[in-house]
């Protein structure tokens, strides 16, 4: 029984476990957002937090701590310039988790783990394709014929050459037998 374990060990030894969870964070500072499974994406918001935690105080010791933990000091400074910054009115849950469903190849549960400054981009509107090519396309000084409509004329003609063309040397075979 797991009684007062709080740590998920993700079936891996802990070396492996802390290298994962120090590289996920990264790349959470690196890229803002990162796409992950529900039960890791829950352990890096336990080392993410800390991590804006030390951002947020600042100090050199606090800076070493976190250069301990992430091992890339390109990565502590945007950490402790711009996100310790970013979230210091905040006093805790600067990361959200969002369930996203699940991973076509094995099924595992995916989310998606990002910063809580960030904002979601609005989905892209669906098209229907049907419904594109019922409306005509228009120039907007003239009311002239969809443009749509004239290209595939265009294309049309010359589709009908080949065929005919294939069909002469045909007869020539069966003349010369």
């Amino acid at each position: 029984m797991r009684h007062r374990s709080a740590t998920a060990t993700l079936g891996l030894k802990s070396q492996h476990r802390r290298a994962m969870l120090a590289n996920l964070v990264c790349s959470l500072i690196k890229h803002s957002r990162i796409t992950t499974t529900i039960a890791k994406a829950k352990e890096v918001r336990k080392y993410a937090d800390r991590m804006i935690t030390l951002a947020k105080g600042g100090t050199l010791h606090q800076r070493r701590q976190a250069i301990a933990f992430l091992r890339q000091q390109d990565l502590v400074k945007k950490l402790f310039a711009d996100l310790g910054k970013q979230h210091s009115d905040r006093n805790g849950g600067y990361t959200r988790i969002i369930r996203v469903g699940q991973r076509p190849g094995d099924a595992a549960h995916m989310a998606i783990i990002e910063w809580t400054g960030t904002v979601l981009p609005a989905p892209a509107p669906e098209t229907d394709k049907k419904a594109d090519e019922a409306k005509p396309v228009t120039d907007a000084t003239t009311p002239a014929e969809p443009k749509a409509k004239a290209e595939p004329k265009a294309k049309a003609e010359p589709k009908a050459k080949k065929p005919a063309a294939k069909k002469a040397p045909a007869k020539k075979k069966a003349d010369a037998k």
